[in-house]
């Protein structure tokens, strides 16, 4: 059984106990997340599509840790005007584990 949901603005196919990394959330280390927002439900090859989310469906979720991805490196230059500008990135995710998904 897998789920297509919409986390934060991104769509992810999950399963149960499937660990993934997303946009940073505001919960706490340790928390359960509900996300109500299913788009699709596959439960054994019975497909179930929603208009845009099924109703009743929802995936539940365990907040593992927040971290920091790897540094993103700018690098500005313009030729021969003596311009360059350097400047580095590091976006910020949360790491879940899939609970459940209920259809």
């Amino acid at each position: 059984m897998y789920a297509i949901v919409e986390i934060a603005g991104q769509q992810f196919k999950v399963e149960k106990d499937q660990k993934l990394f997303v946009h940073r959330l505001q919960n706490e280390e340790g928390a359960d997340v509900e996300f109500d927002k299913v788009l699709l439900v596959d439960n054994e090859g019975e497909v179930k599509v929603g208009t845009p989310a099924v109703e009743g469906a929802k995936v539940t979720a365990k907040v593992l840790a927040h971290v920091k991805g790897d540094k993103v490196i700018v690098f500005k230059k313009k030729r021969r005007k003596g311009y360059r500008v350097k400047n580095g990135h590091r976006q910020s995710f949360t790491q879940i584990q899939i609970a459940e998904v209920v259809a």
